[in-house]
């Protein structure tokens, strides 16, 4: 199966099993494992870096949007909460593709590991 088929499935299984708190949780997950694998290899996968930045973000923008909706049943502490990350991970991001670092990237897989296992109850 082509590599990109393969992924499209994998999501596919993921996203029809999972209830939304697990789905959340594998995606932050994969979004650090891979902000994490060019942490480790640094500098040798910096071409991917934008890649893995980017798709960090675009995660956090669906999470910052879906937990700051009015209609959201969340506390507003919370949400503030959740807000205030997503700020810190777009300025992270930015100040990493500005100007590259590995320590820089330590940050962003720690706190979507910790969001991650908090969605999964751990």
């Amino acid at each position: 199966m082509h590599h990109g088929a393969a992924a499209y499935a994998s999501t596919a299984k993921i996203t029809a099993t999972a209830n939304p708190r697990e789905l959340e949780a594998s995606l932050l997950l994969k979004a650090a494992a891979r902000i994490q694998t060019l942490k480790d290899q640094w500098p040798g996968a910096n071409g991917e870096l934008s890649n893995a930045l980017n798709f960090n973000r675009k995660l956090w923008t669906v999470l910052t949007t879906s937990a700051t909706k009015a209609d959201n049943p969340l506390p507003l502490e919370i949400k503030n909460n959740i807000a205030n990350l997503g700020l810190f991970i777009f300025k992270r991001s930015l100040e990493v593709e500005i100007e590259p670092q590995p320590e820089k990237l330590a940050v962003l897989v720690s706190i979507n590991r910790n969001i991650a296992a908090g969605l999964s109850g751990r």
